[in-house]
């Protein structure tokens, strides 16, 4: 009995340090739920050129914005309401939090 209580202390300390909370923020702002956001908005949220075209004969470009300059409330609507272009991630308030955290690491306190 005692080596199945020294097991399952040791199995639960392990299970809680698997993964650090800046680990988890960056996997998911890596692959929230399928696109990552670094993919448009880039590796540290500095926003990117997604697409170059041609309208009408004018060369523009579709452009993700920067996400690692804006506060949390902007963030916050962003990701839960219909923006032009942005997918919709059905993420937590959790989530939202630690996406925000991961963008604004001398902020994180601020957003909860």
């Amino acid at each position: 009995m005692a080596r199945w209580l020294l097991f399952l202390a040791t199995f639960l300390a392990a299970e809680e340090s698997f993964i650090t909370p800046q680990e988890y923020a960056a996997q998911l702002y890596h692959n929230p739920r399928g696109i990552g956001c670094n993919l448009c908005h880039g590796e540290h949220g500095e926003g990117k050129v997604i697409a170059n075209y041609t309208d009408k004969g004018v060369r523009k470009s579709f452009t993700a914005p920067a996400i690692n300059v804006i506060a949390f409330e902007d963030f916050d609507r962003a990701l839960n309401g219909r923006v032009k272009g942005m997918p919709r991630y059905f993420l937590t308030e959790e989530e939202r939090h630690t996406l925000y955290s991961y963008l604004h690491p001398k902020d994180a306190n601020v957003s909860q």
